[in-house]
């Protein structure tokens, strides 16, 4: 699969832009395990032209990490073409679009999903942003705005005729957010369109080697991006190219492994922000890595876990994992 001159190799995955949680460390971590291709965190538009800190950091990429997309989100032309052109200086290989978005904060806005109600103005958009930058440019969206608009199939062509490089496609409309499953017939129709040239990723629910493989199987898709099961998880990766290399799952990767990513993101994100907000952004990880789920009378220890507001606090509390619990 290829995003213009860029050779992502045969069904190639993808690591999903998650807001709070592709940070450069995670990114790096995933690419390390096995993705083939990271994203940004969601780059406000109105905030990077405004030249807002916390937003501008975001656009730091390591080169370990290419091939790297920065991700742009915005309602109008003007600003998302002037992020674009400011992205576009940090250097990535890709401008990626997010016209997927889902939270009311994003989309009640009119931008992210919130911009499947204004198919005219996304198109211009698309295509202003296009030609403002030298980057190839794609998007990420979904089905539609509701199960009335399933727009895709046809939303499809017309972004490709805005001369994208290649579209992401989640299987949900915007209105069912994260709930319910993911429906991929609707992108398989897309990639099926023999107008369609450009590659089409899937994505939503892909949590398992065996769920991505039958994505391939199964829709014909050209990648997959996989976006929730990292979180807290970034070997996955390596366990989905193990799987899709060799048909088999890869021996279970030792827990020691596992706890010392965990560990590294720690030290990376305290690193990067500071103590307190660097636990406070790490927490997201830990709740929901699977190392620790299914773990017998672990309730007293999840909370010490996900309530740490130091290192040294945090760290007495994984000692005590390691010891108790996982027995490294």
């Amino acid at each position: 699969m290829k995003i213009g001159d860029i050779d992502l190799g045969e069904r190639p995955v993808l690591l999903a832009p998650m807001e709070d949680v592709t940070d450069a460390s995670f990114r790096l971590i995933c690419k390390e395990q096995g993705a083939d291709m990271v994203y940004t965190e969601f780059v406000s538009a109105d905030a990077l032209v405004r030249n807002i800190n916390s937003t501008v950091r975001k656009l730091h990429t390591n080169p370990a990490e290419r091939p790297v997309a920065i991700q742009i989100y915005g309602k109008d032309i003007d600003s998302m073409v002037r992020a674009a052109e400011i992205a576009e200086q940090a250097k990535p290989d890709v401008i990626d679009i997010n016209f997927g978005c889902p939270v009311k904060k994003v989309a009640s806005k009119g931008a992210g999903a919130g911009m499947l109600r204004n198919v005219d103005l996304l198109l211009a958009i698309t295509r202003a942003v296009v030609a403002a930058v030298n980057l190839p440019v794609t998007v990420k969206t979904r089905l539609g705005w509701d199960c009335e608009n399933k727009i895709i199939v046809d939303l499809a062509e017309r972004l490709q005729d805005c001369g994208i490089k290649a579209l992401t496609i989640h299987g949900r409309t915007r209105s069912q957010l994260y709930s319910g499953e993911a429906d991929w017939s609707l992108i398989a129709k897309v990639k099926a369109n023999p107008r369609m040239s450009i590659p089409i990723i899937g994505n939503g629910d892909v949590t398992t080697p065996e769920r991505l493989a039958e994505c391939f199987d199964r829709y014909g898709v050209d990648g997959v991006m996989v976006g929730r099961a990292s979180i807290g998880a970034p070997w996955i990766f390596r366990e989905m190219k193990h799987f899709i290399a060799t048909g088999r799952r890869i021996d279970d990767i030792p827990a020691t492994e596992k706890m010392a990513l965990l560990r590294r993101q720690i030290t990376e994100s305290i690193d990067r922000i500071d103590e307190y907000r660097g636990i406070l952004h790490i927490r997201r990880h830990l709740a929901a890595s699977p190392l620790f789920k299914g773990i017998p009378n672990f309730r007293d220890t999840r909370i010490a876990m996900l309530t740490a507001k130091t290192y040294d606090e945090l760290n007495n509390v994984l000692e005590r994992i390691e010891n108790d619990y996982l027995q490294l």
